[in-house]
């Protein structure tokens, strides 16, 4: 059942960020949408839904996107890592910290694809508007990342009752 919800709210939000944010000039600068995805994951399932699960998302992100293969997945996967590794140390009812989560997961990603950027080409200059860039990227991450993980959070508790009553009536 957790898989379903997995493959359900990712395909959702590959869809919504691939056909209709491009469209809307509000959302131009917008973060990738599976960040607070991944984060909520990373936060608050066991690691052992979302080491399956990552390097899926990861690929299918490679196969859209069109940037070098693997570049999704790098980034994906370190992502879940941190955010497992940072979870020992961070109290998870503490609502700006998950503010700062996001923006930094954002952050991390945006390191990554530069890296990877002056990795790949050695006369690679990086674009003043690439900061402009990334910094409304983590505005928006701040804005919005928390919600996003509340919704993820409620909706996933909500179908797993929902789910866990459907089963108790069956037996």
């Amino acid at each position: 059942m957790t898989y379903c919800f997995y493959i359900c709210v990712c395909l959702c939000l590959v869809i919504f960020q691939t056909t209709i944010i491009p469209y809307i000039s509000l959302f131009s600068k917008f973060y990738d949408l599976l960040i607070p995805f991944i984060i909520y994951v990373g936060l608050f399932r066991p690691a052992r839904e979302g080491i399956l699960f990552i390097p899926v998302l990861g690929f299918l992100m490679d196969s859209l996107s069109g940037g070098p293969f693997g570049l999704y997945v790098t980034t994906y996967f370190w992502l879940f890592i941190v955010v497992k590794l940072v979870i020992k140390y961070l109290h998870l009812e503490n609502n700006i910290l998950l503010l700062f989560i996001v923006a930094a997961g954002v952050l991390m990603e945006n390191i990554i694809f530069i890296a990877i950027g002056f990795m790949l080409g050695p006369d690679s200059r990086f674009p003043a508007i690439a900061i402009r860039t990334v910094i409304f990227q983590i505005l928006w991450a701040v804005c919005t990342g928390l919600f996003f993980l509340i919704f993820f959070n409620h909706i996933h508790k909500k179908l797993e009752k929902w789910f866990n009553e459907l089963i108790a009536e069956k037996s």
